[in-house]
């Protein structure tokens, strides 16, 4: 099938799969993946799955208070994960593939080991200290204002020897930049030309929008209460706070048009996605800009979705309300914060979800593992290890971030047999591992290999317009997309039972996560439980 692609920017049309290193391949015997190992891998993911790009998880220099999210040195690689010439390597051995490759930027805070912090921390008069976000107790020496941590605890340290508190949005070993510094900004800038420079093709940025809070430190307000469904995984006593004034501020925009200018420095359409969970989605949108701040902001709304035709479409519904006439939608149903989506919506619906998230409007992206139905580990507590959920039980991301098991046996091909882990595999790995599912045309990632070659040979899908269909069972989400005379029909039951769905006489079956492949009778077709088709509509009558 040739491909269908049409737009200048790649990153319109890429399908983007997303790799926590220390789980992804183990090449040293350590028990941690490397950079080594995700470029052992780049022809799963570009010949076997069809992979356009690749997202890494920070690989930099850390102590790894947060897994590599506590950036030591923004411009090197931890030995952990490898060296600055094992990166080199698996950017050239990508793009000899044709992979694009993003990584992770994490711009609000560095390591409490950083150099600029270690001399910000030496004295009140120090040339750095103003790098960081520093100010005097209250008088009866508590915290400058009431902001908090969603990882437990005000959001403020005491540092004794300057007699000043340090800002850390998260956890204690992760003091927040100060972004109104002018320095600051151009020695960011600068650590993006230093990837930019190596051939990166673009960047995550890590809780994006944190970078500004108000500079006044206006305590926040208690928040009124919900009054829809919730947006986001339930935060304990952080929800109970209105968070207007600790992230967000208005002036987090100029920051971005000036970012914006860095990446179009550079030939080659570089990307920006920025991690920004914000609910009001007017304000959501405001970060494409006009066209020139962030290329996209994450989407983030099916992932704490419930499972049904309503409350799905209600959210695609949304998004495409706001987004503007040139902006670009994306969706993502899960990565290295959440859990599993084969846990979240029940391993039946694995392949449904598959379908939905390569078949909208938009740019999808694809947590490792999601496409063999990886499902969420239970880690006993003698082995979790995350300090999110080590602070605030019930939040440890542990089970999600667990080895990918490519093979059945001891070490499950991520690495040598008689190697422990960092996490453990959990019960179903010998069943349910790449090279298992490969042999079985009915898995989950031979419907995503499937998928992604659909998608690839079909304008509609890569850059159409989306129109949902009415005259549906309320169980049953569908929607057209079309471009020019070519439209792809997508039906998704989310019932237990069959349904039925009315479909146009001669229309093909390009897909079914039940029945492989077939025509659509006359009369339209029975969706079998949790089925998901897409169909060849033909050209407009």
């Amino acid at each position: 099938m040739t491909s269908a692609r049409s737009h200048t920017e790649w990153w319109k049309s890429a399908v983007i799969y997303h790799v926590y290193p220390r789980s992804f391949q183990d090449t040293t015997g350590s028990g941690v993946g490397d950079l080594n190992g995700i470029t052992r891998r780049l022809e799963y993911l570009s010949k076997t799955l069809g992979i356009d790009a690749v997202w890494i998880s920070p690989f930099y220099p850390s102590p790894m208070a947060d897994f590599g999210y506590d950036v030591a040195d923004y411009t090197d690689v931890d030995p952990l994960f490898g060296t600055l010439e094992d990166f080199d390597r698996l950017l050239d051995e990508a793009h000899r593939l044709g992979l694009k490759v993003i990584v992770d930027w994490v711009p609000n805070h560095s390591s409490d080991q950083h150099p600029w912090f270690l001399e910000s921390r030496a004295s009140r008069t120090n040339t750095r200290r103003d790098w960081y976000m520093w100010a005097d107790p209250k008088p009866d020496g508590s915290p400058p204002n009431n902001w908090l941590s969603p990882f437990g605890g005000p959001a403020w340290e005491f540092d004794e020897p300057t007699g000043q508190y340090y800002l850390h949005s998260f956890l204690r070993e992760q003091p927040d930049l100060n972004w109104r510094n002018p320095e600051v900004e151009a020695a960011m800038f600068d650590t993006l030309r230093f990837w930019l420079d190596r051939g990166v093709d673009g960047f995550r940025i890590d809780v994006a929008h944190y970078i500004m809070k108000d500079p006044n430190l206006t305590d926040i307000l208690p928040a009124p209460p919900p009054t829809h469904e919730a947006d986001f995984k339930p935060l304990g006593g952080y929800d109970a706070w209105e968070h207007v004034n600790d992230k967000g501020h208005p002036d987090v925009h100029a920051v971005f048009r000036r970012l914006r200018h860095v990446l179009d420095e550079y030939d080659g359409d570089r990307f920006a996605v920025g991690e920004i969970h914000i609910f009001d989605w007017h304000e959501w949108a405001t970060y494409y800009g006009n066209g020139d701040e962030l290329h996209m902001p994450f989407n983030f709304s099916l992932v704490w979705a419930e499972w049904n035709a309503t409350a799905i479409r209600r959210r695609i519904e949304a998004l495409e309300a706001v987004i503007p006439e040139d902006g670009w939608p994306n969706y993502v149903l899960g990565n290295h914060d959440e859990q599993r989506l084969a846990t979240r919506y029940g391993p039946q619906n694995a392949p449904a979800a598959a379908v939905l998230l390569l078949t909208l409007r938009g740019q999808p992206t694809i947590y490792y593992g999601d496409e063999i139905a990886r499902r969420e580990t239970p880690v006993p507590p003698e082995l979790q290890i995350d300090p999110w959920g080590l602070r605030v039980p019930g939040m440890g991301r542990d089970g999600c971030r667990t080895p990918m098991p490519w093979t059945p046996g001891p070490g499950h091909g991520f690495t040598l047999p008689d190697v422990e882990p960092w996490l453990p595999f959990g019960g179903d790995a010998d069943e349910r591992n790449v090279e298992t599912q490969l042999t079985d045309t009915a898995s989950v990632v031979n419907t995503y290999r499937r998928l992604l070659h659909i998608r690839r040979g079909r304008r509609s899908l890569l850059s159409g317009s989306i129109q949902f269909i009415d005259d549906l069972p309320a169980d049953v989400l569908g929607f057209v997309r079309a471009d020019g005379q070519e439209r792809t029909v997508v039906f998704i039951n989310f019932a237990d039972e069959t349904r039925p769905v009315r479909a146009l006489p001669g229309s093909a079956m390009l897909l079914s996560t039940e029945n492989g492949r077939g025509h659509v009778g006359t009369n339209g077709l029975v969706l079998s439980p949790h089925e998901a088709v897409v169909i060849d509509a033909g050209p407009v009558q």
